[in-house]
């Protein structure tokens, strides 16, 4: 049964940005294991009936092409795909609880084919999608283009959508006190239920 996360999660990532070593990670595996990845585990099996097959993702970094070495994420992840790189998320980090849904990564064509949906008419149907979600509380975020997309004009109405290259839209619990409860579940459900609509219309295009 889900109880929630505990305050030792948050404090372990808080640590690990301060020592990001594996000497600090063997030394605390077991707060790992019962305080994030456990729970982390029981709230994925909780949600898996109404959402499909998790997947709770692996602490290690890949550090083959980066500059940071350092071995570690500073933050454990679980998502729920509708298709590749769409679905619903969920993260702990020293900074609490973010949960959200929409999609991370889009092939050069699908990306072109979402934008010219945003510029044509059906685009009012993101708009709408996305203001009930702003109303709710959630708001936008994703990797955007540093101008204007090639072919659109920066005038077009929906520019600010056609910018993105990646989109999502989320809530953040940040240490709310229900991050330590079994009530997280029924928020986390209800927030993703809020973005269904939205991550079946993205899944309809990507």
């Amino acid at each position: 049964m889900f109880t929630g996360f505990p305050e030792a999660a948050l404090d372990f990532y808080e640590d690990l940005e301060a020592d990001n070593s594996r000497a600090f990670w063997t030394a605390h595996l077991d707060v790992y294991e019962s305080s994030v990845r456990k729970p982390m585990k029981e709230l994925a099996d909780a949600l898996s009936e109404e959402f499909g097959d998790p997947k709770v993702f692996r602490p290690h970094r890949d550090v083959r092409f980066s500059k940071d070495k350092s071995p570690y994420k500073t933050y454990q992840d679980m998502f729920f795909p509708l298709g590749p790189a769409l679905g619903w998320y969920l993260r702990v980090a020293a900074p609490g609880v973010t949960v959200g849904a929409g999609f991370y990564d889009a092939l050069p064509d699908k990306l072109r084919a979402l934008r010219e949906v945003i510029a044509g008419p059906r685009g009012t149907e993101l708009e709408a999608l996305v203001a009930a979600l702003l109303e709710r509380g959630f708001t936008v975020g994703g990797e955007t283009v540093a101008t204007v997309p090639r072919g659109y004009d920066a005038t077009h109405p929906r520019i600010e959508l056609l910018r993105h290259k990646s989109f999502y839209l989320s809530r953040s619990y940040g240490f709310e006190p229900v991050i330590h409860t079994p009530q997280l579940l029924d928020a986390v459900r209800r927030d993703w239920q809020d973005c269904r609509p939205l991550v079946e219309w993205l899944a309809e295009i990507l």
